[in-house]
């Protein structure tokens, strides 16, 4: 997976006494497939953009590349219902007869989120890369991993499609590493700036899990406020917050509750959309206050979980500042 150049760079780290992050990219070109239109946000070039960037900074010559296979049914069925499983294959093979015969291109799910020809194997590889990347990380062969997928998935609810999201990639991954491996704790760490209302649905009340999520509210999907689970640390920020804020109330609500929990793996829904120049959101961050955030939450995997992370893309619309924020991302998980 790895070319000689990465090895290299690996070298030359290990001779200047420097411990060597392995760390996983998972992603696919099914994942370029899906798209929901002309001018809509969550296009396929958000990952040229990433993948460009990487390439450009020289991050993607030092991680570990892997090609993302499909989930199969009976682990999208650890988080979401089989009736929703079953009724999105069944609008996707209806589009693709319709498609076939000169129909549309699309079918609607809701007035954001739509399906075409190739949403089905894609929404299979993003949740795929997932379970893939755990089962790297669970086995030692990586300490992390980054998954640039695109269908996203964290407001995707168990029995329900919805704001660009199909299954729910990191959540099906939680339940999967509890059930794969007999973990006994998963954390899930969400700092895009829409709430995770999926993964929330999906992980409510489970004392095998945490989630900590900062988000702005009110804003769509206009959840998260209202007496969370008591296993959720909801964290509902007003427009205009800015890094440092977000910083002091990371550090005040997320980091008591992820030492007590003591995870023994951490799942990332990484959405970069709360970044001040994404217009998505009306959010301050920066690419500086991401890498902060996920060294501090590394600083958490590698006290109790061994450094174990999965993170999975999420939001970030705007590809100067995604690249970037990505970037920032990656080099905390790489130790670059």
């Amino acid at each position: 997976m790895q070319c000689i150049h990465a090895k290299t760079l690996s070298e030359k780290r290990e001779t200047r006494g420097l411990k060597v992050s392995k760390t996983g990219y998972f992603t696919h070109r099914d994942c370029w497939k899906h798209e929901m239109g002309p001018g809509h946000p969550e296009c396929p070039e958000r990952l040229d953009a990433i993948e460009d960037h990487l390439l450009v900074t020289g991050i993607a010559d030092v991680l570990e590349r892997y090609d993302a296979p499909e989930a199969s049914l009976n682990d999208i069925e650890l988080a979401h219902d089989r009736m929703h499983v079953a009724a999105l294959r069944g609008l996707s093979d209806r589009l693709n007869e319709e498609l076939n015969a000169g129909g549309p291109a699309y079918t609607q799910i809701d007035p954001d989120t739509s399906i075409n020809a190739h949403t089905w194997k894609a929404a299979l590889r993003a949740a795929g890369a997932a379970l893939a990347a755990t089962d790297a990380v669970m086995a030692g062969e990586l300490e992390n991993a980054f998954c640039a997928v695109r269908p996203p998935g964290h407001h995707a609810c168990r029995d329900k499609a919805m704001g660009f999201c199909f299954f729910n990639n990191v959540a099906v991954a939680a339940k999967y590493a509890l059930q794969r491996y007999n973990l006994q704790r998963v954390a899930v760490v969400d700092f895009d700036v829409h709430h995770g209302n999926g993964t929330e649905d999906i992980l409510a009340n489970d004392p095998r899990a945490l989630m900590v999520s900062i988000f702005q509210h009110p804003f769509y999907p206009y959840s998260g406020d209202h007496n969370p689970a008591p296993n959720m640390v909801n964290v509902p920020v007003p427009a205009y917050t800015r890094g440092m804020d977000i910083r002091e109330l990371i550090e005040m609500m997320w980091m008591p509750r992820l030492e007590a929990f003591k995870p023994e793996m951490v799942f990332v829904s990484a959405g970069f959309d709360g970044h001040r120049e994404d217009d998505m959101g009306q959010l301050g961050l920066t690419e500086a206050d991401y890498a902060w955030i996920t060294q501090r939450v590394k600083d958490v995997a590698r006290r109790f979980a061994k450094g174990r992370i999965v993170s999975c893309l999420e939001g970030g619309y705007v590809m100067g500042p995604l690249a970037r924020s990505v970037e920032a991302h990656v080099r905390v998980l790489a130790d670059l």
